[in-house]
């Protein structure tokens, strides 16, 4: 069985069907210090977009063309927007994307290259996905993250697939992430119990831990203390580069990890920079910074021993760096200039 018999559509768009990417996206990143296998899910060489919103956006889109619609849109930080506006191109689609006004250029320019009509809006996300709802209502567009959310969702079954095998067949006991990627990871996990009974892969327990930065630090608190709500959080240097879930969708990691008996912690602007280098330096993935927190709170909870020493874990890396260079520009190191000459190499 594949992955399109587990998705709610007819045929696939030309580059949505490509589920895994051009490559393998599991590797081995070996035996980490105290864990006996490590996994990364690298989601940053994702087609066409480089972020794992490919995989959710390239059904909700094939769902829409079905459907009839001829224009499409969604509400976004970044990422999403970048994926639809490179399907829609594919597709043959018109696409509108609504941003916040002070999203970093990487991300911006990564959704006009394609084409797509890019509206920034003076106000914050929440403002413009309530936005976004109304214009759902008033023209006939399929709206990624709102007319269209319930295929959006569905496009997870192909993540959830992947990521609960690896090389050798076999579910890894522990899967790390951001919470921003909450949504994915709580339709993922519903959808664990019934892959295991289509024996797509064996059936065996598994912990879903959580990550955030510090621009967001609410969850960490919340899922120790044993909540399942969060408040709002306060801004830091790195916060241009990571929005924060929306409350009404906050309860959705914090009920995944209490389900699963997994963890959460946070990590400073700093350890996000150092994260994001050790996984480039060790394993030639470079992340955007969603990516660093997650390898940094990965760490912190392997020395602390809430990921066992004795457990197969998997690190869900979801965006490429180039999409936020600003966060390690000048953090990396420089380069070292010499004349032309041999005498100088």
């Amino acid at each position: 069985m594949g992955y399109r018999e587990l998705l709610p559509v007819r045929t696939a768009l030309r580059l949505g069907c490509k589920w895994v990417s051009r490559r393998d996206q599991s590797g081995s990143a070996g035996k980490a210090p105290g864990i006996r296998e490590l996994w990364i899910k690298n989601d940053t060489v994702n087609y066409p977009s480089l972020s794992f919103k490919d995989r959710v956006v390239s059904v909700a889109l094939s769902r829409a063309k079905e459907l009839g619609f001829t224009t499409v849109a969604c509400a976004s930080t970044g990422n999403l927007a970048n994926s639809v506006a490179a399907n829609a191109a594919a597709a043959g689609l018109r696409a509108f994307v609504f941003i916040p006004s002070d999203l970093e250029q990487g991300k911006i320019v990564n959704s006009l290259i394609y084409g797509a009509t890019v509206i920034g809006i003076k106000g914050h996300y929440d403002e413009v996905n309530r936005l976004c709802a109304e214009i759902a209502g008033k023209f006939r567009w399929a709206f990624v993250n709102v007319n269209m959310r319930p295929y959006y969702s569905e496009g997870s079954r192909a993540w959830a697939t992947r990521l609960s095998s690896n090389s050798s067949g076999t579910c890894p006991q522990a899967h790390g992430g951001v919470h921003g990627f909450g949504l994915v990871v709580d339709q993922a996990s519903k959808e664990l119990p019934g892959i295991h009974q289509a024996r797509i892969v064996p059936e065996s327990e598994y912990r879903i831990h959580g990550a955030q930065p510090p621009a967001a630090r609410r969850f960490p608190p919340a899922q120790k203390a044993g909540l399942d709500f969060s408040s709002r959080s306060s801004r830091t240097r790195l916060r241009s580069h990571w929005r924060s879930e929306r409350r009404r969708m906050a309860f959705m990691p914090l009920k995944t990890m209490k389900e699963t008996g997994g963890s959460s912690d946070d990590v400073t602007d700093e350890e996000i920079r150092e994260a994001i280098c050790l996984l480039a330096e060790t394993e030639g993935i470079f992340a955007e910074t969603a990516g660093g927190v997650t390898v940094g709170v990965a760490k912190k909870l392997i020395c602390c021993g809430k990921i066992s020493s004795n457990d197969s874990a998997v690190l869900c890396i979801t965006g490429n760096g180039l999409k936020t260079l600003d966060a390690v520009n000048g953090h990396c190191g420089h380069p070292r200039e010499i004349k032309p000459s041999l005498r100088e190499v």
